[in-house]
């Protein structure tokens, strides 16, 4: 039954997952928070982010702030900055990268590395490399990280959560049936919580009944993706690692909370305005388009108002979005509602092109926006982002998103270094205390 775990190591895979990034990334600068309960987020008002000891006090991610002093009132709650994080992702695929140039940037805070071959190079075994890699990015960055051995991206990845935090897991497939037994099926990476269900009515409860299962039952009763998901169970490498920055995507999103809350339409479509501007910012940067755009208004008593525009051209420029947002923003916006935040989807992305003439003119107006756009990012390039924007998120660019306490900014954003702007920056972290 189990005779598919033959090989050791076919392949080696490794992923690796900063533990609760975004607050280590705070508490590495700031040594004197190291045991405390500390908290990312303040300036959504929502916790992005928390050290394992506000997790053991019952802080979980999107908890408000008044929630969490009720029930760690010694909590250090910080503002987020993404400009450090980002930062000290960089660095920590920098220093995968001296072992294999096969580093897949999964997200801010994972990867993985294919280092299938390189123990000659490394005169070490698989296992050896992949605690050489956790040390030097502990000690280098002061962050713990949990690494994961395997054989597949997706045996990887169990591994990598098996001792969260700080931990260190080899699957070899020889032992992949015990760890398989161990691991809900809801716990696989790419199973949501609908699948798991599904599987569940079928009387698959644990990665190794999926793993054992019949190809032919699996195929009758999931898709491909999930097919693929049961040959990488079963050690098949079907998922290689793709080197380089992450450059594929199924959708781009953006959101912003502001504060206080607003029935403001001026205010209001500013704040969306920002986010299409900054989405289709990503969008360019990845030569993608769409035409496909999802917004959405989310107001104080948390309730959202959606809807999607469907454009006849794709476009990556903001120009052309916002008008047509305009015309249908009355149809979720209410004057009588109060709003903490805006939103915007990018979906049905395609790889970027010259689209045929048609009658009406729009790829001519398109092809304009583009070629407006190039010189818009060129000076974005030169003198930092949103050095130009459109009038219709004006508010937003000029006002903070928050005020009061929450408006107070990440220490960073307040240290101008000679030859820096608000806007453009060089590669380098705040390193203080808190005050």
């Amino acid at each position: 039954m189990e005779s598919f775990f033959l090989n050791r190591y076919p392949k080696a895979i490794l992923h690796i997952d900063g533990d609760s990034f975004f607050a280590s990334c705070e508490i590495a600068q700031r040594p004197n928070l190291k045991g405390l309960p500390v908290v990312t987020g303040r300036e959504r008002g929502i916790a992005s982010s928390m050290s394992y000891e506000a997790k053991a006090l019952g802080v979980t991610r999107g908890m408000s702030v008044y929630e969490i002093k009720k029930i760690c009132p010694n909590v250090v709650i910080l503002p987020s900055d993404y400009e450090t994080y980002s930062l000290y992702s960089k660095r920590m695929y920098e220093i995968v990268r001296r072992y294999t140039p096969e580093v897949e940037e999964y997200s801010i805070d994972e990867c993985f590395a294919d280092i299938t071959g390189t123990r000659r190079i490394h005169h070490a075994s698989y296992q050896k490399i992949a605690e050489k890699i956790k040390n030097e990015l502990q000690n280098e960055l002061g962050i713990t990280f949990s690494v994961g051995l395997s054989a597949t991206k997706v045996l990887a990845k169990i591994g990598s959560k098996w001792q969260k935090p700080d931990g260190l897991v080899f699957i070899p497939l020889k032992d992949a049936p015990a760890f398989l037994r161990k691991t809900n099926v809801g716990k696989i990476w790419g199973i949501g919580p609908q699948t798991s269900a599904l599987l569940n009515k079928k009387k698959i409860y644990t990665a190794y009944d999926l793993a054992t299962a019949k190809e032919e039952y699996i195929k009758t009763f999931l898709s491909k993706p999930f097919t693929e998901i049961w040959r990488e169970l079963r050690g098949e490498a079907v998922y290689s690692v793709k080197a380089g920055e992450k450059n594929i995507y199924k959708s781009i999103s953006k959101t912003r909370t502001f504060t206080p809350e607003s029935n403001d339409r001026k205010r209001v479509f500013a704040e969306l305005s920002k986010n299409i501007e900054n989405a289709c910012i990503k969008a360019r940067r990845h030569h993608l388009s769409s035409d496909r755009v999802f917004l959405f208004l989310k107001s104080n008593a948390f309730k959202y108002c959606a809807l999607e525009i469907k454009l006849s051209i794709p476009t990556n420029t903001p120009s052309g979005i916002v008008v047509e947002a305009d015309k249908v923003f009355n149809k979720i916006f209410n004057e009588n509602t109060k709003y903490r935040a805006t939103g915007v989807v990018l979906s049905n992305l395609r790889e970027s092109k010259i689209h045929q003439a048609s009658l009406f003119g729009e790829s001519v107006q398109r092809e304009n926006d583009t070629k407006i756009y190039e010189v818009v990012d060129k000076i974005s390039a030169k003198y930092g982002k949103h050095s130009l924007f459109l009038g219709s998120s004006y508010e937003a660019m000029v006002a903070p998103s928050h005020r009061g306490r929450r408006g107070e900014g990440a220490k960073r954003k307040d240290i101008i270094f000679k030859g820096e702007t608000k806007r453009k920056r060089v590669n380098f972290p705040y390193l203080g205390e808190v005050v």
